[in-house]
């Protein structure tokens, strides 16, 4: 599904990121950028071991906040490690903290000056954040970072499986 947001592409599709040839793919990391299980796994797999070295040169990186590293070996030039919360109930801020990860992405992109970017669901894996929310917030975060900002001109949800693809599009139809 497609749809054009101000002058950006926003895009989701079911697929696997570490394929992606945006300029910079989004890794869902733990604060200790120490590579881990779902997607922070693969892409550290698929991008070789020049990615956890710069991982352990930044050191960490705070719950909603993002860092960026070389794509190492895969097509993406960049990667983007950025910290969702750890699902505990919806009162602790969580939601807060799941638009901030998103939106710190997104300026990150934009000051480096790339074009195309891709994000998995963050949060939705092992931090278990419920997936209808987390899709409603990703894509509300993003669509309003692209209201005001006009410099990227391909924002992508790369999503693991039907499921996870189904529901960000009732979500994204539910926006629109």
């Amino acid at each position: 599904m497609e749809v054009v947001i101000g002058k950006t592409t926003l895009s989701l599709i079911q697929g696997d990121i570490t394929q992606e040839d945006t300029d910079a793919i989004v890794n869902a990391a733990n604060s200790r950028l120490a590579g881990g299980a779902g997607v922070d796994g693969a892409i550290h797999r698929a991008g070789g071991p020049s990615i956890m070295e710069e991982c352990r040169k930044i050191g960490g990186c705070p719950t909603g906040q993002a860092v960026i590293t070389t794509g190492g070996n895969l097509k993406a030039r960049w990667v983007i490690h950025t910290v969702g919360p750890v699902y505990q109930g919806g009162g602790k801020g969580e939601a807060g903290l799941l638009a901030s990860a998103y939106r710190e992405s997104l300026k990150l992109a934009s000051s480096r000056k790339l074009k195309s970017i891709a994000f998995p669901a963050i949060s939705t894996g092992v931090y278990s954040y419920p997936l209808a929310e987390a899709a409603r917030i990703a894509l509300k975060t993003t669509i309003d970072y692209l209201r005001d900002h006009s410099d990227l001109e391909l924002v992508r949800f790369v999503l693991f499986d039907s499921r996870t693809y189904d529901v960000f599009v009732e979500e994204l139809k539910k926006l629109l």
